[in-house]
């Protein structure tokens, strides 16, 4: 156990520490700890991180529009299946989207409401407890599950909203020379982390690498660097083997299937969030400040398609949510009243969420 200086980051120490046995860690494991430590992970601290006076803005925080859009979209969908149906949400933080959700189907449409159940996938004891408080009065509705691979099988929907961002993952460069990547590592020294490239022939990685035409390889400069999840493609895997029938869905920003790798991203796009500013140095003060890297939506959809999933949908969150507000205001107007326009603007605004967040509706 190492001595820890008075006034230092406590989870610094702890990396720090670990690297000092081990070696250069992965930068999941790095994101992982900065993110998700049990005492001083940043989605474990309690203190404002997200709105305009936090460290950044989701959909969520805009304000209830996009819940009462969600849940107007998914009625529709669970109304085409007989019996019970499910609605299960992962990375529900605070519980405020489920919330949001669950007010409106109340309010408008009580037989749907009434063969419910809303499961939400979270480890995190500390989490659940902020969910329970804020769905209190949903409290005989709403279950709790460590992940998808210990819930029921869902027939309903399984959905996420910036998610996929959010789990650990590896940074990796591409070697002009040797025709081959490598992974960026974290050390340690003089005082800080610094990027350490390692091999990575071994990585779990690897596995997920598409097999890139020579072409494009050929003109790949030295050092690309890109990001893969194995954590986020075990976690869309584990969702649609549970989804029995209806649809998976992932609200995000991040590749598509025809841009990655991204010419206009040679460093990657590992970023830090501080106080609604970007951060250059994410390496520092870890669990301080919030950690993302581009969903991978072409793996995702590959890994869904793997499992016997049809693509129905992959567009951006402008397109989804304006059509989804068409519709309503086609076949349920007095729904329509209650949307708050000014919300709905800035959740498909093309230079704000519009077109940088993007829907992949997957079904069975």
């Amino acid at each position: 156990m190492c001595s820890v200086p008075q006034g230092a980051n406590l989870l610094t120490e702890i990396i720090r520490a670990e690297i000092g046995d081990g070696g250069p860690m992965p930068f999941a494991r790095f994101m992982a700890q900065a993110l998700y430590h049990p005492e001083f992970g940043y989605y474990e601290k309690d203190t404002g991180q997200v709105g305009l006076r936090g460290d950044f803005v989701t959909s969520v925080s805009v304000g209830a529009v996009f819940g009462q859009l969600l849940a107007f979209r998914f009625a529709k969908w669970l109304r085409e299946i007989d019996g019970p149906v499910r609605i299960a949400e992962a990375g529900a933080h605070d519980g405020s989207l489920a919330g949001d959700i669950l007010e409106w189907l109340v309010a408008n449409d009580e037989p749907l409401f009434e063969r419910l159940t809303y499961s939400i996938a979270e480890p995190s004891a500390k989490r659940r407890s902020w969910q329970a408080k804020r769905l209190a009065k949903f409290a005989g509705l709403v279950e709790w599950h460590d992940s998808p691979s210990d819930s029921p099988e869902i027939r309903g929907v399984i959905f996420s909203n910036e998610l996929l961002d959010a789990f650990p993952s590896h940074r990796i460069g591409w070697d002009a020379a040797k025709r081959d990547w490598f992974e960026w590592a974290v050390g340690w020294r003089d005082g800080g982390f610094h990027w350490e490239p390692v091999d990575g022939v071994d990585a779990a990685w690897r596995r997920l690498l598409p097999t890139w035409p020579s072409e494009l390889l050929d003109v790949l400069p030295d050092q690309y660097t890109t990001e893969l999840s194995p954590q986020a493609n075990a976690w869309w895997r584990a969702a649609a083997d549970k989804l029995t029938v209806g649809k998976l869905v992932a609200f995000d920003y991040g590749h598509g299937p025809d841009d990655w790798p991204a010419a206009n991203q040679p460093d990657g796009t590992v970023r830090g969030y501080r106080e609604q500013k970007l951060v250059d140095e994410v390496l520092a003060n870890p669990g301080e400040q919030d950690l993302t890297a581009h969903a991978n939506f072409g793996l995702a959809k590959r890994e869904g398609e793997s499992a016997g999933l049809q693509t129905e949908q992959f567009t951006s969150q402008e397109r989804f949510l304006n059509g989804t507000f068409a519709e309503m205001l086609k076949t349920a107007p007095a729904h329509s009243q209650a949307i708050d326009v000014r919300q709905l603007q800035t959740l498909t605004h093309p230079a704000h969420m519009g077109r940088p967040f993007r829907v992949l509706v997957q079904s069975r």
